[in-house]
């Protein structure tokens, strides 16, 4: 299929594009890598009066570590992310998860921003996000707002108003947290997984989990934070008790959709596979630093 008929805008600051977005309002849809927004379009699934191309505006595509957090621009590239080397070192499990997306053809036009914006809930990289605590800054004719990625993703939708554009992700580097991203997919290579976790746990010396942060794709209508889980996990060690107790807890909060690949009892199962492995893989205190994130 074609395209609808839409007008093309191609401007080259932020200033520029969010002057033409909040003149167009709802009517304008952004592109930025164009993985999700092109076949949309070809499918007539979405019908935009402006398209407002984002590949010329200058300054969005940076990736910055220091002061303990991840800055990136939100046009960054997905393939950009993985090889970056200052960035694998201080965040593995973002290198882990963006290799887990789709096929190095697509990574290479993908971009981070577009990806949360797209929030499809059973995207890895959104429940990335939440599992990390990602900050998102917002620019709009009224000015900047963040948002936590928990506000940002909604039920089938994103706080993000008419009008905005996503500028930059921030994303804490928390001492002493090892984090892993395991999805069981639908398909052996590329595509959207049946369900993911990434999970997060601090721990001390003895084993002691002090922290815990969960999320998992495909397991909702929007990446879900399993507190439920975090607090089963938090206190005492791993033991088999305590992360029987978390994946309880996780089961009880999943509401996944049904749908050819599965139905939801299916994939809460699969859910519960998904974060024991997550557990199972994270490296004792004392490990090689470069296995942290």
């Amino acid at each position: 299929m074609k395209p609808p008929v839409f007008e093309y805008m191609a401007p080259a600051t932020v200033e520029e594009t969010v002057r033409a977005l909040a003149r167009h309002g709802a009517r304008a849809a952004p592109l930025a890598g164009g993985q999700s927004l092109v076949p949309l379009l070809n499918r007539r699934r979405v019908r935009p009066d402006v398209v407002v191309d984002l590949g010329r505006v200058a300054g969005l595509d940076t990736v910055r570590v220091a002061d303990g957090a991840v800055r990136i621009g939100a046009l960054a590239r997905l393939r950009t992310l993985e090889r970056h080397e200052t960035l694998g070192a201080a965040l593995p499990v973002l290198r882990q998860t963006v290799r887990l997306v789709a096929h190095p053809q697509i990574r290479t036009r993908a971009t981070l921003g577009g990806s949360l914006c797209h929030a499809d809930p059973a995207a890895e990289l959104p429940a990335l996000a939440v599992a990390l605590g990602a900050r998102l800054r917002l620019a709009g004719a009224g000015g900047e707002r963040e948002l936590d990625a928990e506000e940002f993703f909604r039920p089938g939708r994103t706080a993000r108003r008419p009008g905005e554009l996503l500028t930059e992700i921030t994303l804490p580097l928390r001492d002493g947290f090892t984090h892993r991203f395991v999805e069981i997919p639908r398909h052996a290579h590329g595509g959207l997984p049946l369900v993911g976790v990434c999970a997060g746990t601090r721990r001390e010396a003895d084993g002691t989990v002090t922290a815990a942060r969960i999320a998992a794709a495909g397991a909702a209508d929007r990446p879900l934070r399993l507190r439920g889980a975090e607090r089963a996990l938090t206190g005492g060690p791993l033991t088999e008790e305590a992360v029987t107790r978390a994946l309880d807890a996780a089961a009880s909060a999943a509401a996944p959709p049904a749908d050819p690949h599965g139905d939801a009892a299916y994939r809460t199962a699969l859910l519960r596979t998904a974060l024991r492995r997550a557990l199972a893989a994270a490296p004792h205190p004392g490990t090689d630093p470069k296995e942290r994130a």
